[in-house]
């Protein structure tokens, strides 16, 4: 009997992780490990119920993570925004992401699937410089790809669960019968890159992890990023899929600033950039061709929106 493939999953308990563990799970290539610091948390023990393996770390204890790590095959890493002041007690994000790369290199992690978006400032030529949400996890790639693990990474778009997690589709205070759809800066006819979170992310990593060590196929694969887009649609394109779904009217409105300089600099320049991605085909065809099966907007309305938003 074959010894199992175990792939780890750091943050396993959010949105992201938890798509990767339900494909690992349906596919059975390999085993899920899920690395979370509480083992007792609602989530957690959710996952362990299912049968995946929970194995306490965190991420500002590199020595808790080699244990935790160890005897891994791959890993999917989501790292978590992080505001100064920093110190011991509360590390940067990137500190931590460097740990878990460090960790993973030492117990010998073959590969690593990271979750990430483009580094604004590069991206902008110095406009948009302080946007740390972004570069911080630009910061965390480029030292995941000077590693010398083999490694790729999922750029994602703006996460279509916002429409429920983050109040993003609401009940209309000028009509309880209709909804609206709103974000800072978009207009209503701007394009925007969205990502299936809690589907196409587990796709994407799952389809990485099964290539990254195929003899035709992997070598293409190591140091690459991959945008993960659902759609590229204007908020109100998605509001008439919505509107038509739920039998109500929907409709798009631009919200004001946030009033705090890093969302603010990233919703502008989402806005200027119509979302990063628009230039890559959806589905994304590199990460279709190593079997990645993405779902649609169409889909998330029917199976998301509606039951949470029909009355």
């Amino acid at each position: 009997m074959s010894a199992s493939r175990i792939a780890a999953v750091i943050g396993a308990t959010g949105q992201q992780g938890s798509s990767v563990i339900r494909s690992l799970l349906r596919d059975r290539t390999f085993t899920p490990r899920a690395i979370t610091r509480d083992l007792t948390s609602p989530a957690a023990l959710n996952l362990e119920q299912q049968g995946v393996e929970i194995v306490k770390a965190d991420a500002a204890d590199k020595a808790s993570l080699v244990n935790a790590l160890r005897g891994s095959e791959a890993l999917f890493v989501a790292t978590v925004s992080t505001f100064p002041p920093y110190s011991a007690e509360k590390p940067s994000e990137v500190t931590l992401g460097k740990n878990i790369i460090d960790a993973a290199r030492e117990v010998g992690v073959k590969f690593i699937v990271l979750s990430s978006v483009p580094g604004l400032k590069k991206l902008s030529g110095g406009k948009y410089s302080q946007v740390s949400i972004y570069e911080d996890k630009a910061e965390i790639e480029d030292y995941l790809k000077s590693s010398g693990v083999p490694n790729a990474s999922l750029h994602l778009g703006t996460f279509l669960e916002n429409m429920w997690t983050r109040g993003g589709l609401k009940k209309s205070s000028s009509s309880p019968s209709s909804y609206t759809i709103s974000a800072p800066f978009f207009t209503p006819t701007t394009i925007n890159s969205f990502t299936w979170v809690g589907h196409d992310v587990g796709e994407a990593a799952l389809a990485l992890m099964k290539n990254y060590n195929h003899p035709t196929t992997g070598a293409q694969i190591s140091g690459k990023a991959y945008p993960v887009v659902t759609a590229n649609i204007s908020f109100s394109e998605f509001a008439e899929k919505v509107s038509k779904a739920l039998g109500r009217e929907v409709t798009f409105a631009t919200a004001p600033p946030m009033g705090h300089p890093v969302y603010d600099g990233m919703y502008e320049a989402l806005a200027e950039y119509q979302g990063f991605y628009t230039s890559t085909p959806v589905p994304n065809p590199d990460l279709v061709a190593l079997g990645a099966k993405f779902g649609t907007v169409e889909e998330l309305v029917e199976t998301e929106i509606k039951k949470r938003f029909s009355d």
